[in-house]
C-alpha cells in the first residue's frame, strides 16, 4: 500500500516555518565531535565511539595536537590507527586539529563534544572543562559517555607504558592496528 505526500509551500496555521526551511530541519544529522590525544587510540576509546554512533548520526574523531607536549606517536600516525580502527563506518571522520576544542566545533557547525569516561575522576576533571566551553560556546554541548566495564581500565597511558617496557599492548587496541608499524623502538 503506498502513501501519497504531496508538499506544498503554505505552511500551516500551526506550523508557520517554510517547507524548504521545514525539510532542512526534518533531515539535519545529529553531528558530534570527539575529541582527545588518542595517544594511542585503544578498544576504551573505540568503544565509547561505538556508543556514541547509536547516539549521533555522524561523529568526527579529532585528534587534538598540543605543539608544547611530545607523544609517543606521530598526530599523523594516530589520525591513520584511528582510521584503521573505523574502517567499517561509513558516518566517521577522523582529522586532527589544533587549539581549543569548542572553536575547532564551531568552525565545523558542530553543536556537540563527546567525552568518554572511565572512572569518577575523569568525570572531576571533564566536567569542568565542559563547564569551561559551554562559558565559552553556549550552543555546544557535552556528552560524557563511559566506557563499558571491561574496558574502563584500559587508557593510552597504560597503553604506552606497556609499550615502552616491552610488553604486548594488542589486547588494548582496536583490530588491524599494528603498532610495529607506527613505532619501532619499544621492540
Amino acid at each position: 500500500m503506498a502513501i501519497e505526500v504531496k508538499a506544498t509551500e503554505q505552511a500551516s496555521d500551526c506550523f508557520k516555518i517554510p517547507l524548504s526551511l521545514r525539510l532542512d530541519i526534518v533531515f539535519m544529522k545529529r553531528l558530534a565531535v570527539f575529541p582527545g590525544s588518542f595517544d594511542p587510540f585503544t578498544l576504551g576509546h573505540l568503544d565509547v565511539l561505538k556508543s556514541a554512533l547509536e547516539l549521533f548520526d555522524g561523529l568526527t574523531v579529532a585528534v587534538g595536537y598540543n605543539t608544547q607536549k611530545s607523544g609517543l606517536f606521530s598526530p599523523e600516525d594516530r589520525v591513520e590507527m584511528i582510521k584503521i580502527a573505523t574502517a567499517g563506518y561509513s558516518n566517521i571522520e577522523v582529522c586532527s586539529y589544533t587549539g581549543l576544542t569548542v572553536n575547532f566545533c564551531v568552525s565545523k557547525g558542530i553543536h556537540y563534544i563527546v567525552r568518554g569516561l572511565r572512572t569518577t575522576t575523569d568525570f572531576e576533571l571533564e566536567q569542568v572543562i565542559a563547564q569551561a566551553n559551554q562559558k565559552m560556546a553556549p550552543e555546544i554541548k557535552t556528552v560524557f559517555i563511559p566506557a563499558g566495564p571491561e574496558f574502563s581500565f584500559i587508557s593510552s597511558t597504560v597503553v604506552r607504558d606497556v609499550l615502552l617496557n616491552g610488553g604486548d599492548a594488542k589486547r588494548f587496541i582496536p583490530p588491524g592496528i599494528d603498532l610495529n608499524k607506527f613505532v619501532q623502538f619499544y621492540k
